[in-house]
């Protein structure tokens, strides 16, 4: 189900503060559209915004209602509070005006939106804690999922960061998190999860610091090692924070100010909007042949986009069967019984029919296609890279380039993973 978010700009207001430049909508803070000029944190967590609310809307009551009174503390009592959170983690919070600015973010201006985190919390956060007291890890770092993607599993950056996570295909790989022309792995909300985990540990390991554990998730361990090199050896974030990228300088103030706005939402006058199913409501059941959704809605009696919602690492909405690899199909419990009972008949229905339509799916494959990218205006070989996630030398040695100049129209042959085709 896809909703049309119709944005009205009446009046702005811009005003900066610590380096961070801010245009806000003041004739509706909730706007989806009000834009945080040089905030590339604040930007991401927009635009994962607006795809989530569209990709999560089937597992809701009901439309998303604004929050009417937006409170305002006082400094001394945002830093009792965090105080009070930080007490209770071994992730170091601190209240600064960086922090403020981002408390304002989600508890003012993001007060809807925030609602719709609470709910959605409500169905992953059980999942994420699980997983982080199998690794030993601060159950806080589950936050970090609504800075990363604002709890979308199908969330894409530019970049091509994915999931909940916001794995890159390389660093998805890594942690054996596997892509193909049907699965994504990176959007299978619990195989992400566990990644994610490998990662936050071996960082951990790495620095003993978890502050910059968290720079470390968004920017890289070569980013803070480079931070901590031009700081004079300080390994702590705060005193790194402005060697680093300009994301990541937002990155841990933003994390904290999710802490602070999902502890205390209450206090700001937002409460969680109901989703119509929670974690303990599902069940999985490892498949026997390869399913596709249109025909499991209908036995099962559940829409597309609940299946979409509950399974969302496949690609096509097919489910493939693979000999090396266990998927997985995720239900409500209340249907689990249901596809049980009627599981030969569906696993007849596709042995017979898919040898049919066997053609019109795309063959599994988890190897590099062929591609022909004809140059825009305004693209160099740098930028082509990012967008289809290669180096800028493998293309030139695919087109037998001398130097790195192109031109617009110029066809180039590119050899693309599954992901970014």
């Amino acid at each position: 189900m896809k909703k049309s978010f119709r944005i009205l700009f009446i009046s702005l207001l811009c005003f900066s503060l610590t380096g961070l430049s801010f245009t806000i909508d003041t004739a509706n803070k909730d706007s989806l559209k009000v834009v945080f000029l040089d905030d590339p944190v604040v930007a991401k967590f927009d635009s994962m915004l607006l795809a989530n609310f569209t990709n999560s809307e089937s597992i809701f009551e009901g439309s998303v209602t604004s929050p009417t009174e937006a409170p305002s503390y006082s400094d001394s009592i945002y830093t009792l509070r965090i105080e009070a959170l930080n007490k209770k983690t071994p992730i170091d919070l601190v209240f600064n005006p960086y922090v403020k600015q981002y408390i304002k973010v989600y508890t003012q201006r993001r007060r809807t939106q925030m609602s719709r985190m609470m709910g959605l919390a409500a169905f992953y956060f059980p999942m994420f804690e699980e997983v982080l007291d199998q690794f030993d890890l601060p159950l806080e770092l589950k936050y970090l999922a609504i800075v990363e993607s604002a709890l979308n599993p199908r969330a894409k950056s530019w970049a091509g960061a994915t999931g909940l996570w916001q794995f890159m295909y390389n660093t998805g790989k890594e942690y054996d998190l596997k892509i193909s022309s049907y699965v994504d792995e990176r959007m299978d909300p619990y195989r992400a999860t566990v990644a994610a985990c490998m990662y936050f540990q071996s960082s951990y390991n790495l620095y003993k610091d978890w502050s910059l554990v968290l720079a470390s998730y968004n920017s890289g361990r070569g980013n803070v090692n480079k931070a901590i090199r031009r700081s004079g050896g300080h390994k702590n974030y705060w005193k790194i924070r402005r060697f680093l990228p300009k994301e990541t300088r937002s990155y841990v103030p933003a994390f904290i100010a999710v802490c602070y706005a999902m502890n205390y939402a209450d206090k700001h006058g937002i409460s969680p909007e109901e989703p119509k199913v929670l974690h303990y409501e599902i069940d999985t059941i490892e498949v026997k042949y390869q399913i596709n959704f249109q025909y499991l809605s209908k036995i099962v009696d559940i829409s597309i986009s609940e299946l979409e919602f509950l399974n969302p690492a496949y690609k096509i909405n097919v489910i493939p069967f693979i000999d090396e690899r266990a998927y997985h199909l995720v239900l409500p419990v209340s249907k689990m019984g249901v596809f049980v009972q009627n599981e030969s008949e569906i696993y007849n229905h596709f042995s017979a029919l898919d040898a049919l339509k066997q053609k019109s799916y795309p063959k599994y494959s988890e190897e590099d296609e062929r591609i022909v990218h004809r140059v825009r205006n305004g693209e160099y070989l740098g930028k082509i890279a990012s967008r289809y996630g290669c180096s800028v030398s493998k293309i030139k040695k695919w087109n037998n380039l001398k130097s790195d100049a192109i031109s617009v129209g110029q066809r180039l042959i590119l050899f693309v993973r599954p992901d970014h085709v």
